[in-house]
């Protein structure tokens, strides 16, 4: 939730928008997440590193991983800020070293959460089971995000 929050901050910055309320303004919403792995009780973010990358592949191995998604949903209009937090499981079958060392190589696990998707053909044969939203895995989840949305517009009629 932090470094959603830090994200909605930043880009609010960024764009130097103050807090104010406009009578029957059309609401500008800002949608932030961010996701981290969670195994062996360690948060996973993204490797800084092929050998970390290696070493946080091999520790899911036959085990599993639980994902943590974090959406905030900001009104740049009124400054309401909705925010909450999903975990999926995921469960792994044992993943040979040649399959790691191959999917290391090609550079993508460098740049996602945990190190693995899901979804890479040599990694998807592996996958036991997931428990809960897949769209937790993959980064954003459209149920909660759509949820977070919504109580943001009715905040704004309530106010």
């Amino acid at each position: 939730m932090a470094l959603a929050e830090a994200k909605a901050n930043a880009i609010i910055e960024r764009l130097r928008i103050e807090g104010h309320v406009e009578e029957d303004a059309r609401a500008t919403l800002l949608i932030t997440a961010d996701t981290v792995v969670v195994s062996h009780g360690m948060v996973r973010e993204k490797p800084n590193n092929k050998e970390e990358a290696r070493e946080f592949i091999k520790g899911y191995s036959g085990g599993h991983a639980a994902v943590i998604g974090s959406v905030v949903v900001s009104n740049l209009t009124t400054g309401i800020r909705k925010g909450a937090w999903e975990k999926a499981e995921v469960y792994f079958h044992e993943i040979p070293d040649e399959i790691i060392d191959s999917v290391i190589e090609e550079g993508s696990t460098l740049h996602v959460a945990g190190g693995l998707t899901l979804e890479h053909p040599l990694t998807s044969p592996f996958v036991e089971a997931v428990v809960g939203s897949i769209d937790t895995v993959w980064g954003l989840s459209k149920a909660l995000t759509e949820k977070l949305i919504k109580d943001n517009l009715v905040a704004v009629k309530i106010t």
